[in-house]
């Protein structure tokens, strides 16, 4: 089953102690109850017993640590991290939200030269131990341009921070954290490490009301020596880049997490409720809303397998995770939000209660698309792919599926971050024209029109400024990529053809609503609209299989899972 049942779920593909890291963690939530994770969250109690249960298990030092730098099984492993990502969002994002963040903080110095500070990390991870990214600022966000954050030569190897941070995670509590900013005396950037609990650290105070904490701090002629410095220079910039290129991957996984445990509290509250004499799941609109958002969130994840394998076979050769990281961060997250949208349309004012999970998971998911640069940001970087992607192929071998229990080194040496619009991929047609079904053959149209769109109407300089027309041209090359990957990791997992032909269902009309914002765009050309048109397709509708899809796959999984209370 491609959906997590933490009830039946074994994590047969993983190592034994990556299974018993998985196993031990739904125990953690399942004993803890329902109510009581949703209490703690209303309450917002900070999750002393989550870390404490961390370091007892020794997870984060397992998980977090790549080889060589902790014991025999720790490891950095993108596959294993990619299902604790979904657990801890199953349960809570909080919970998430702490591991997040210091993967984050854990990248410059896993990144670095600095093997002192590296042996330093690898020990306090074992002590159970949190970290921190120090990158945004008060007034300036993540523009890491405009940092404010001065490093002061003050001579013989030492120096003085000074500056403020803002909106970082675990600040109150961070053993280490990996801080940004720029020597005051040349002007290059510079990463170094500091410890929250320093007297010249002042963490300001939590800027968000939540389980978590997400503060303002403040470095008030703090000492660093070159024993904190992680790096220099050109080096620095690509550290904080290379870092997020890590990280924000995991967005997606959040959001599949919050996904999977909403469609069992909807689906097991509408499959018992009765409304004029009716089961509420046997209406048909509340069939579709459920059958979009199963489908959606099975293309989701199939998505984000698929990526993990890309990432982990990366290379300086072979760079396509560039493309797909941002779009686990920025498609699946907001494919999230269209998940959690149908479902509250089915449970309605059942979604807004207190004792629920969904009322967690419907304030939770509106944070992932926004986190880690917003859904333009990601969207802007990806648009720079699209040349290549559509019209300068290379040439790669098949990438299989990664479940092997080895260590991510390029990670950690992915290098400079320039030169985007040069990366190569292989030729997506070869993913489409590997399956014959009604609604991919109809999206295949779709694309064909859209290079069509890309080569005789070509977005004018104009355009290209236009931000939100750019979007709108982004969002239809992302279904492109999208629905390729998803082909082939259908192929992979062997998913039904009827569940994959209803995916596609969703993408022609997905793709058909984009192509006709573009067309309502007030500097669309009459070259454009007419192209735009004829992107407009429908999908072919097969009664029989959305009921196949419906009996075996939807309606079949109510009551498989219930959260202990």
């Amino acid at each position: 089953m491609i959906l997590l049942n933490p009830k039946t779920e074994t994590y047969a593909h993983l190592d034994e102690k990556s299974r018993q890291i998985m196993l031990k963690t739904i125990d953690f939530f399942e004993n803890k109850g329902k109510q009581k994770v949703i209490d703690d969250f209303n309450d917002k109690v900070w999750y002393a017993d989550f870390l404490e249960f961390l370091k007892e298990n020794q997870i984060f030092a397992t998980l977090l640590t790549p080889a060589g730098y902790g014991d025999k099984d720790a490891r950095w492993d993108t596959r294993r991290i990619c299902d604790f990502n979904e657990i801890l969002g199953f349960y809570g994002l909080s919970y998430w939200y702490t591991w997040q963040v210091s993967i984050l903080g854990l990248g410059p110095i896993w990144m670095s030269n600095n093997e002192k500070v590296k042996q330093k990390t690898a020990q306090l991870l074992k002590d159970g131990a949190i970290f921190a990214f120090g990158l945004s600022e008060k007034q300036h966000g993540a523009d890491i341009y405009a940092s404010d954050m001065s490093l002061i030569t003050i001579g013989e190897g030492k120096y003085m921070a000074e500056g403020g941070k803002y909106y970082i995670g675990n600040a109150n509590e961070a053993a280490l954290v990996s801080v940004f900013g720029k020597n005051s005396e040349t002007d290059e950037y510079v990463f170094f490490v500091v410890d929250s609990q320093h007297p010249n650290y002042d963490c300001v105070k939590n800027t968000v009301s939540s389980q978590n904490y997400v503060a303002e701090f403040a470095l008030n002629s703090y000492p660093i020596t070159e024993n904190e410095i992680l790096h220099t220079g050109r080096d620095a910039w690509d550290a904080s880049l290379n870092t997020i290129n890590v990280g924000k991957y995991n967005l997606g996984w959040g959001s599949i997490g919050i996904c999977g445990h909403a469609f069992y509290e909807a689906l097991n509250h509408a499959s018992h409720r009765k409304l004029f004499n009716s089961f509420v799941t046997d209406f048909p609109h509340i069939k579709k809303l459920f059958s979009d958002a199963y489908c959606r969130l099975t293309a989701m994840k199939l998505f984000a397998l698929r990526a993990s394998d890309y990432m982990r076979s990366a290379s300086k050769d072979d760079r396509r995770y560039l493309l797909y990281n941002p779009m686990v961060k920025m498609k699946v997250t907001t494919q999230g939000e269209e998940v959690i949208n149908h479902l509250w349309d089915v449970i309605a004012a059942k979604g807004f209660e207190k004792d629920q999970y969904f009322s967690v998971a419907a304030i939770d998911i509106r944070a992932l698309p926004k986190l880690e640069g917003t859904v333009h940001v990601n969207m802007a970087l990806i648009i720079k792919f699209m040349p290549n992607y559509f019209f300068n192929p290379g040439q790669f071998p098949e990438i299989p599926e990664r479940i092997d229990a080895t260590n991510d080194d390029f990670l950690f040496q992915q290098g400079p971050t320039k030169g985007l619009g040069s990366i190569q991929f292989h030729d997506f047609n070869l993913a489409y024209d590997s399956v014959d079904l009604p609604n991919i053959s109809i999206f295949k149209q779709q694309i064909e029109t859209f290079k069509e769109f890309m080569t005789k109407a070509t977005p004018s300089g104009d355009q290209a400024k236009d931000v939100d027309f750019l979007l709108i041209v982004g969002e239809l090359f992302t279904l492109v990529a999208y629905g390729q990957l998803i082909i082939e990791n259908a192929k992979i997992k062997n998913l039904d053809e009827d569940i994959l032909d209803q995916i596609f269902d969703i993408i022609v009309r997905d793709f058909s609503k984009f192509a006709l914002q573009l067309y309502s765009k007030a500097n669309s050309t009459d070259t454009q609209m007419e192209i735009c048109l004829r992107m407009i397709e429908k999908p072919f509708g097969d009664p029989s299989k959305f009921d196949r899809v419906w009996n075996k796959y939807i309606i079949s999984k109510k009551d498989i899972y219930n959260m202990n209370d």
